[in-house]
């Protein structure tokens, strides 16, 4: 009988695992409500149309990695390939783009088919924060001091680096898409079969060109910057203004750019050479279009994700948790077990992380204390039993005493164990 596996590019999250996985998001968590962002859940399946919308039909998310479905209703529905337009659509569908400004923070997998490598998989996980109903540089440049400190919190900031850039507004880009494919076009046979696709929908879309010709052509192409109006570079000195006082380093990159139409000014990565080729650990910018793209009104976004798998995979062992070590329960026989049972409820509602040892005798349990790193073990044979006494062993030092069941937790307090 072949042995089941999980589907290509999908992990299990062992227990190690999920703790890491949940310090991020926990402490990204507490960061971002400390900034007044409040945590929201979208659904994991949506309408397709959400992110055809939003991606675009030339998109290599919409065209090649999402996950389709076809519900019993015959509903074209995908697994979500990202969290903003789900976050974009929630705001609309719940009637709340009167409430502006909206201030979220999410946590939660992702599903994108492409080729599993080491930082991307097809099942990932992202955190993400959206901030929509603020047009002016101080809702970008809180956003990405959010971003510095959940990775400075983390003790990654030192190992990555931020670049950034302007797209410029509707103008300035309108400009740029014009010189860039009037350049193109006197290239366009040497251009990759997707290029030449995109050069007549989404011509931006061919800067994200992974295609070694198609880089070439690039290398020579008209520059963003050639294109900005007095406005946009304008909003940009601010933004970087705002990052020198809050002496949050950075890098410029004229060649960072998001290549759909309803993203503009600032664009950002937090970047890493420890990652091999997957070096993006937290990407974001503004979307003031996103909304209205999706039919409703004109309202100002920005926002970020971070790859939690990334995040994890740069963790340090300084800054990551000890998990709180055990009590182990140790009846000598099993029919002590229930009073073992009983011992075990009592501490865990006084605070206490407590296990029992299952099967054998006192040196078979001992030892699955050991194997589950327990401090002490809580020894019960038949005359602790009968005199509610427990038997407690410092399973590194081997000393042990004796010690009244109802006094047991003060004492292991007092010893500094909780």
């Amino acid at each position: 009988m072949t042995t089941l596996q999980p589907v290509r590019g999908m992990h299990d999250l062992l227990p190690l695992e999920h703790q890491k996985h949940s310090f991020v998001i926990d402490s990204a968590k507490n960061i971002a409500m400390s900034y007044g962002f409040a945590e929201i859940a979208t659904p994991l399946i949506e309408f397709k149309e959400v992110f055809k919308r939003t991606l675009g039909d030339v998109s290599d998310i919409v065209s090649k990695e999402m996950y389709e479905v076809a519900d019993r209703g015959g509903e074209h529905l995908v697994l979500r390939p990202e969290g903003t337009a789900g976050v974009a659509r929630a705001v609309m569908s719940n009637g709340l783009t009167q409430s502006l400004p909206l201030k979220y923070f999410y946590a939660g997998p992702m599903f994108r088919y492409e080729r599993p490598q080491k930082g991307r998989l097809r099942q990932f996980h992202h955190i993400g924060v959206e901030l929509f109903g603020v047009p002016d540089s101080v809702g970008d440049i809180e956003v990405i001091a959010l971003a510095h400190e959940i990775l400075t919190t983390l003790n990654i900031s030192s190992r990555v680096t931020l670049e950034i850039n302007t797209l410029g507004d509707s103008e300035s880009r309108n400009d740029y898409r014009n010189r860039l494919v009037a350049y193109l076009r006197d290239h366009i046979t040497a251009l990759s079969p997707d290029s030449k696709e995109r050069l007549e929908r989404n011509p931006l879309r061919i800067l994200d060109s992974k295609d070694e010709g198609d880089k070439r052509i690039l290398k020579n192409a008209p520059q963003l910057t050639e294109s900005m109006n007095a406005r946009s570079k304008e909003v940009f000195e601010k933004i970087l203004e705002g990052l020198k006082i809050l002496q949050i380093p950075f890098k410029l990159n004229p060649q960072l750019v998001r290549g759909l139409d309803y993203y503009c000014h600032v664009a950002f990565e937090f970047t890493t050479t420890e990652l091999g080729s997957q070096g993006t650990v937290l990407a974001g910018g503004r979307y003031d279009g996103l909304i209205a793209t999706m039919g409703g009104p004109s309202i100002p976004g920005v926002g970020w994700a971070a790859g939690i798998e990334r995040l994890v995979m740069m963790l340090t062992q300084e800054v990551c948790p000890t998990p709180t070590r055990p009590l182990a329960i140790v009846p000598m026989e099993e029919e002590f077990d229930i009073y073992g049972l009983q011992l075990a409820q009592t501490l865990r509602k006084q605070g206490h992380i407590v296990e029992m040892t299952y099967g054998g005798g006192l040196g078979k349990r001992l030892k699955k204390a050991n194997k589950i790193n327990a401090s002490h073990a809580l020894i019960l044979g038949a005359e602790e039993i009968s005199s509610h006494m427990v038997t407690l062993k410092n399973l590194d030092t081997g000393d042990q005493v004796l010690s009244p069941q109802s006094q047991v937790s003060q004492l292991l307090k007092d010893k500094g164990v909780l």
